[in-house]
């Protein structure tokens, strides 16, 4: 009885919601699937009736909301499945349920109104360009995300008749790089190993100075800077903002490996994250028994481990957003076919996943690497951006990588974060490239 009670009771809101309950395939024999719009009621998915009384689900935008979005075939993804009982639950004025009863109509289902937004979610794709990769952007304040970009992509319209090959595509195009991609992060994660060495030295590590002639040797492991760059004499924040990769390896080789992993475990590392869009769980692979080289590669952003582009947007949104996490959200509110709000979506914390006063100077230090670092390219569109870039190799092949940023706008009252990942860019695309692309259309339009 206590099983019944739990699952009727306190989970039953839950479980009627969930994609995999197959009884919500049965609404659709009596409603109309609701439409799916962007924050400015752009349609992004709806049901179009034919003469004969056929429906068949339509996507205007086609593949720029792949991902995302989603289709409803096949199974489905995206909003078409975390939303499907919202699109399949009427809420239509009494008199407009009559009427359809006495035409033998099916009910109008209600549609869902998302945060995102069709100008940014364009900028991004376009900006990506024919790279492979991922781009998502969010409130840090509200956690309203208001692009979510994922290529390769594929046309929704076109998923049963296609689905054969996007099944077997070697590109792997139905994967949501976004939340489910999963690559080294380079030197974005210098964010992470910058907040644990400052939580181990909480009255030195303003203190902490590296002369850098651009290569370290420790126990038989070497590791340069890009292009053997010299940094010379730096402090933290210019380790930060330079990027360098011989300091970061010299502060690796410091930390207590226990603790690096709590802090990476309070920033969501090996957890599954807030939101449910059933993202891929980041590790780090930081154990007590590490080599020295393991310990300079991790800190370094390399070694063993693995993130998602999801992921460290969440870890920007909280640095952005005093140390406070707001948890993410796409769904904004649903409303019935007359157009009144059904229910709204209110934004919610998650938790701190560090201090204000660490949030505080973490931003600070991302702040150098846009005014004089290795972002310098950003924040000359009459706002100003603080950031990390990196460049993470996928090869032993030095010059194969992949390129990062990971940032926001308006230092004083964060916009917009931003996280970009390109994949085999290789040096000829740029991660910041892209970013900018994205805060110049939220600023321009």
């Amino acid at each position: 009885m206590g099983y019944l009670v739990y699952f009727n009771v306190v989970r039953a809101d839950e479980v009627v919601r969930s994609p995999y309950n197959a009884r919500q395939d049965n609404y659709a024999k009596y409603i109309t699937r609701g439409t799916i719009y962007d924050r400015n009621m752009e349609v992004l998915a709806e049901t179009v009736k034919a003469e004969d009384g056929s429906e068949a689900r339509v996507y205007p935008y086609g593949d720029l909301y792949s991902h995302v979005v989603g289709y409803n075939v096949h199974g489905k993804a995206g909003l078409e499945s975390t939303l499907n009982f919202d699109l399949l639950t009427s809420n239509a004025f009494i008199l407009d349920k009559i009427k359809a009863d006495f035409a033998d109509e099916k009910q109008p289902g209600d549609s869902a109104v998302t945060t995102l937004d069709t100008s940014l979610q364009q900028a991004a794709y376009n900006a990506l360009g024919s790279f492979n990769g991922a781009v998502v952007a969010i409130e840090p304040s509200t956690g309203k995300i208001l692009a979510w970009v994922s290529k390769p992509s594929f046309d929704p319209n076109q998923v049963s008749a296609q689905w054969e090959g996007l099944n077997s595509d070697e590109n792997s195009v139905l994967i949501n790089r976004v939340s489910n991609g999963s690559y080294a992060p380079g030197s974005t994660f210098k964010l992470v190993t910058t907040l644990e060495y400052m939580r181990e030295n909480p009255d030195t590590y303003g203190n902490y100075t590296y002369d850098c002639s651009g290569v370290i040797d420790y126990n038989g492991v070497s590791i340069a800077c890009y292009n053997n760059t010299a940094h010379g004499h730096e402090d933290l924040g210019n380790s930060v903002a330079y990027s360098c990769n011989t300091s970061f390896s010299n502060i690796g080789l410091s930390l207590n490996q226990d603790s690096f992993q709590k802090t990476a475990e309070e920033l969501l590392f090996e957890k599954k994250l807030p939101g449910g869009f059933g993202n891929t769980v980041s590790h780090t692979g930081i154990t007590a028994a590490a080599s020295d080289g393991d310990k300079m590669m991790t800190a370094m952003g390399q070694g063993k481990v693995q993130v998602s582009p999801y992921h460290m947007a969440l870890i920007t949104a909280a640095i952005a957003n005093g140390g406070e996490l707001m948890t993410p959200y796409l769904l904004d509110y649903t409303q019935n076919n007359g157009g009144s709000v059904v229910e709204k979506k209110m934004p919610k914390s998650y938790g701190a996943l560090m201090t204000a006063a660490e949030a505080s100077q973490l931003k600070e230090y991302m702040k150098q690497v846009v005014d004089y670092g290795t972002a310098s390219n950003l924040g000359r569109g009459g706002y100003d951006v603080a950031g990390k870039t990196g460049t993470a190799e996928y090869s032993d092949e030095m010059e194969k990588n992949h390129s990062w940023f990971v940032g926001f706008s308006n230092m004083d009252n964060p916009d917009l974060v931003v996280s970009v990942v390109i994949e085999k860019s290789d040096g000829a695309g740029r991660a910041t490239d892209v970013a900018g692309a994205v805060f110049d259309q939220y600023y321009n339009q």
